[in-house]
């Protein structure tokens, strides 16, 4: 396995650490982590985004949307059901699964819903004030010194 050096990114900047955290966990992650649940992460806005997590079998009460530590944990554990069902065939996996997706700087969630066997987690990207994008105004000086005079 290859190892990246993320040293210039800490000689070069201040404050990103978290990307640099968040790549050093991507590239070190498990291979083979499970695949189920399916899911999709969309855009649906500017600022707007969806996770959208098949949950076929689960009822809205199996499952449970947790933010916790700059992420959202996605988990579901199947109710145990009363008196005993024969299966021919079982194609539809109810498994306890938790998913974990990290968020980035000023994401938060909006809402969750459980539409059709879909659980939908809407997420927003809401930059304060203080970071976004302002214009500073220059002053025009005609060349003489100027002092501040202390009040």
């Amino acid at each position: 396995m290859r190892n990246l050096d993320l040293t210039p990114l800490y000689r070069a900047s201040v404050g990103f650490d978290r990307i640099a955290d968040a790549m050093d966990r991507a590239l070190t992650s498990d291979l083979a982590q499970t695949s189920y649940p399916p899911y999709n992460i969309e855009k649906t806005g500017d600022n707007a985004y969806r996770i959208s997590i098949a949950v076929a079998g689960f009822a809205a009460d199996d499952l449970s949307v947790e933010v916790r530590d700059g992420a959202v944990i996605v988990s579901a554990r199947k109710a145990e059901e009363e008196g005993e069902r024969k299966f021919l065939h079982r194609g539809i996996a109810t498994r306890a699964f938790e998913r974990k997706f990290t968020l980035a700087d000023h994401v938060r969630v909006s809402g969750a819903s459980h539409v059709d066997g879909m659980l939908h987690v809407d997420l927003v990207r809401e930059i304060p004030e203080a970071l976004k994008p302002r214009q500073i105004a220059i002053e025009k000086l005609d060349g003489r010194r100027v002092e501040k005079l202390d009040a």
